[in-house]
């Protein structure tokens, strides 16, 4: 397998959250209310995976293996474009979780916020992700040896093993900072 094609698979996997946000966003705009346990998942979904494991392999291996080769111009402002798109991608979510606090706080305009967000999300990811996947990868991919490929795999491997045990330690970590307080 290449690693582009992995990544592709966890492509499929957003697709398939974000066009249920999609269709759970019609819904509560006609109920004029939101499922706040509904929206955590999602934003945990969009933060923990979405983010963290997927925009971390493709930024913290990827991008970064692309960027010390001799890339296109071009391929290389899209790269810098698709890392700014992700950093959007997370001021979206900051701004999903702080509404959808609002919300559980009862704050007037609160449900239009969350509305909002959880739209945007819904229509930010299929546009990147086809940007990605019909722009970048393949010619990417050009610029690495079968070898640099498998291993590229391998640290993916490596970065998916990890990303679990340092989600809960960080938990662990803020729960005991809170108990001190």
């Amino acid at each position: 397998m290449q690693p582009h094609r992995l990544l592709m698979a966890e492509h499929q996997t957003i697709l398939h959250m974000t066009t249920d946000i999609g269709r759970r966003v019609a819904r509560f705009r006609e109920s004029g209310q939101v499922d706040l346990v509904y929206v955590d998942t999602s934003t945990d979904f969009i933060h923990s995976y979405a983010d963290r494991c997927h925009h971390g392999k493709e930024q913290g291996i990827l991008f970064r293996d692309a960027a010390k080769k001799d890339l296109d111009p071009k391929l290389a402002q899209l790269m810098d474009q698709l890392t700014q798109e992700h950093a959007w991608a997370r001021t979206l979510t900051e701004r999903l979780v702080a509404a959808n606090q609002a919300y559980r706080e009862g704050e007037s305009g609160a449900l239009e916020r969350v509305l909002t967000a959880l739209k945007n999300i819904a229509s930010f990811y299929p546009a990147h992700i086809t940007k990605e996947e019909s722009r970048f990868f393949g010619p990417c991919m050009e610029f690495f040896t079968e070898s640099a490929q498998e291993a590229m795999l391998v640290e993916f491997a490596e970065f998916d093993r990890n990303l679990i045990h340092e989600k809960y330690q960080r938990i662990v970590e803020d729960l005991a900072r809170e108990s001190l307080d």
